[in-house]
């Protein structure tokens, strides 16, 4: 990845940060909520609140595999120009914390300018926090992470449910513990907000609520276990079927490009600012896997 390529992301990602921080100043300072308003005054912070979800989410792209080694090479030295009142390492982590719902925030904002083509793809992601062996000692997840099964085996940790259209993009995700089935009412919720069409996915989504989902606009279309009976499913939809495997790709590069599973965290809410500045950074990726819909099928379900 040429400097070119880096400091073309880092200004896009810049930019739409900037915009989305004084957007919700303003809807803050609308309501007497801004810290530069009247209602609340506390002291100013030596860095931007756009600043560091830039850092956070340019992160990604950096080709650090570690984020001490890279805020300390990459942002104090070889960025120093772009954020000259970046603070010291264990500063800035200190102030992760209170940028998390403002990181949260903006992944919102950018997932809701992914196209709603009618057509989406579902499933989760493993996010193991430590080894099988380490599970009685892990205590940064104590109370949070659970074990859970995956089609690789049991894994002790967090779960990553996402839902993209056919062009890749991701539509809405949400965390969980590892122990949630994908097929949980409050994660289908989240996952199917303001969406309308087919979702395609694996055995894990078959639900009872499948009229419920059905009546608000969403039809899911998966597999049949082996014990249920055959049911008719429309030529198009079985053909689509088969192209869910586009969505593992999307975790794949989520895992081998962005990094967002590791077991080196030391805070809960600093390991998802970076499991979701992963999924603010994939946003940006510019060779998402894709399926086209022939121009036949264009038509909405």
């Amino acid at each position: 990845m040429d400097n070119e390529f880096k400091e073309n992301k880092l200004y896009e990602i810049f930019i739409d940060a900037d915009d989305f921080c004084n957007s919700l100043e303003k809807w803050l300072a609308e309501r007497g909520l801004s810290r530069n308003g009247k209602a609340r005054k506390t002291p100013q912070p030596r860095m931007g609140t756009s600043e560091i979800l830039t850092i956070i989410c340019f992160y990604h792209y950096s080709g650090y595999k570690n984020f001490q080694y890279y805020y300390e090479d990459m942002v104090l030295k070889q960025m120093s120009s772009y954020f000259p009142s970046a603070v010291a390492y264990g500063r800035f982590v200190a102030i992760m914390h209170k940028v998390f719902i403002h990181l949260y925030l903006f992944a919102l904002v950018q997932h809701s300018k992914s196209k709603k083509t009618g057509r989406y793809f579902i499933d989760s992601k493993k996010l193991p926090v430590c080894d099988n062996r380490r599970i009685a000692s892990n205590c940064v997840f104590k109370g949070l992470a659970k074990r859970g099964k995956s089609s690789t085996g049991w894994f002790f940790g967090l779960k990553l449910h996402l839902i993209i259209n056919n062009l890749g993009q991701v539509m809405n995700f949400a965390l969980s513990a590892a122990n949630v089935s994908d097929n949980d009412q409050q994660i289908l919720d989240t996952l199917f907000n303001g969406l309308e069409g087919k979702c395609y996915g694996d055995k894990g989504y078959l639900t009872k609520l499948f009229e419920k989902y059905y009546m608000q606009g969403i039809q899911i279309i998966t597999k049949l276990r082996k014990n249920m009976k055959n049911k008719l499913m429309q030529f198009t939809d079985k053909l689509w079927l088969r192209k869910r495997a586009v969505i593992e790709s999307v975790n794949d590069i989520l895992m081998t490009v962005f990094d967002v599973d590791h077991t080196r965290h030391r805070s809960p809410i600093n390991a998802m600012a970076h499991i979701i500045g992963g999924v603010i950074a994939y946003s940006y990726y510019d060779e998402k896997p894709c399926v086209f819909i022939p121009s036949k099928q264009i038509e909405m379900p």
